[in-house]
């Protein structure tokens, strides 16, 4: 029996990946394309700036909207300081020990906890004991937390890729701890840690159990962060489960996905611009 040599080896396997990447990415277009397919007709001015009517089966969703851009600002404005802050520790301010090892542990289980753990957690901690109610404030603080294993592991890898001459040039011209990791360490790191606030606001915007637990399902304006709220996605989630209506299930559906789009080729453009002035 004749053995396969190295290239024919190589070759199978280069041919074995191309098909798992493109049924992959095919799978990726069928779905964005049903969903926008039948989404995209009842997006229309008057269903983003109008209100839901009878329970969402006619008018708009402007106040999911701003629901969920309000929960979201919320997470990520609690959850960037404090994980981007943790990754700088752990990589930058102290040295591989127990400490750092519990640090790792904690934020690599907090990954991989369930969304509706998280929202039973959220609803007891900040509804219930801090009483906060269904609000806008209970919902960002749980998706915070919830966001913030993300943040920590992406930044710190980012950090970690900086060449350490960067930081030696950096002490060998006089600079301190505090100016390396601004001038020399943080601009290096930058798109590593914008990548990984972005997957915390893409979970943001399409998370729904542990939202609809902690922010309520309410269809009225949100007028301060007291107030209770419905996400894009609990909206979606509810007029789909319950049958209200389809149509405009498709169409939030859509919607969130243009969202999400916007967002990432946003930042990506923002992150370029940033590395090309950087360089």
């Amino acid at each position: 029996m004749k053995l396969i040599n190295a290239k024919q080896s190589q070759m199978i396997a280069k041919t074995i990946i191309w098909i798992t990447s493109i049924i992959v990415v095919s799978l990726l277009f069928v779905i964005i394309g049903y969903i926008l397919f039948k989404g995209l007709p009842t997006l229309s001015w008057q269903f983003l700036t109008e209100s839901p009517k009878s329970m969402g089966r006619e008018g708009g969703i402007l106040p999911t909207i701003i629901s969920t851009l309000m929960v979201t600002a919320v997470a990520i404005l609690v959850a960037t300081p404090f994980g981007v802050g943790t990754a700088f520790y752990l990589t930058e301010f102290t040295r591989e020990t127990k400490v750092t090892r519990i640090i790792r542990f904690s934020a690599e289980s907090l990954a991989a906890i369930p969304s509706i753990v998280y929202g039973l957690f959220g609803f007891i901690f900040f509804v219930i004991y801090l009483k906060l109610g269904w609000s806008v404030l209970s919902g960002g603080l749980t998706m915070a937390v919830m966001i913030l294993p993300t943040i920590i592991r992406t930044s710190e890898e980012a950090i970690l890729s900086v060449p350490v001459k960067y930081r030696e040039v950096s002490y060998s011209l006089g600079g301190t701890k505090w100016q390396t990791i601004v001038g020399a360490v943080l601009p290096s790191a930058f798109p590593g840690i914008t990548t990984g606030i972005i997957l915390g606001i893409g979970r943001c915007v399409a998370e729904t159990a542990a939202v609809i637990l902690t922010a309520g399902s309410a269809l009225r304006m949100p007028d301060s962060l007291f107030s209770p709220a419905r996400t894009m996605a609990v909206h979606f989630y509810i007029l789909a489960r319950e049958g209200i209506s389809m149509e405009r299930a498709y169409g939030t559906a859509s919607l969130l996905i243009l969202i999400i789009l916007v967002i990432n080729v946003g930042a990506n453009m923002l992150v370029n611009k940033f590395v090309a002035k950087s360089r």
